[in-house]
């Protein structure tokens, strides 16, 4: 296998740790375990801790970009439809990514070069559905950048009730759906 597989394998392994486990269960040795590999591999490609949440981090941004569909065409109601596809996809096959986003977020407001790896990882992502929203061609959007930014601020919030379920009540994809609508089209006014 070659070397930037195997760092793959081992991000995934470990986000499924974070997922599982949480940031306390996150280990080297924990990581050697869920992606099957000998013991201390994971300490070979990532010697500390910090370098492997950074991986993870990085993996993280690379598969959540990944995952955001192209296939609506231009317009306001195929973005809508795209971002609640979106949503579904990763509070349920998706769910331990979010997991593991959530438990990496929470550990950078005490680290702060972990918080540095996800201002920079998000800036990628930001800049992917500013494209996207450009692309989309809707005339509400008059800065495709800074609605990206409330557009994926409102997404988190909307991930973390989903996946979470103590916001009241539970949204479903109609009401996700009608949340973005909104957003979209308020991003004119």
């Amino acid at each position: 296998m070659e070397e930037s597989s195997r760092r793959e394998v081992l991000a995934d392994a470990a986000i499924t740790v974070l997922a599982h486990s949480g940031g306390r269960g996150l280990t080297h040795r924990a990581v050697d375990r869920a992606a099957g590999v000998a013991e201390g591999s994971t300490s070979y490609y990532f010697r500390t801790r910090a370098s492997l949440l950074s991986a993870v981090v990085t993996r993280l941004a690379a598969l959540d970009t990944a995952t955001f569909p192209d296939r609506s065409g231009p317009g306001r109601p195929g973005l809508v439809e795209d971002l609640t596809d979106v949503i579904e996809q990763v509070t349920t096959t998706g769910r331990h990514r979010l997991l593991a986003r959530y438990e990496l977020t929470l550990e950078a407001t005490r680290r702060p070069e972990l918080a540095e790896v996800l201002r920079a990882n998000g800036a990628e992502v930001r800049r992917a559905m500013a494209d996207r929203l450009s692309a989309a061609e809707i005339a509400e959007v008059a800065d495709p950048q800074r609605t990206a930014g409330q557009l994926l601020a409102l997404l988190d919030g909307l991930l973390i009730n989903r996946i979470t379920g103590v916001g009241a009540p539970q949204l479903d994809a109609e009401d996700i759906g009608a949340q973005v609508d909104r957003l979209l089209a308020a991003a004119g006014a």
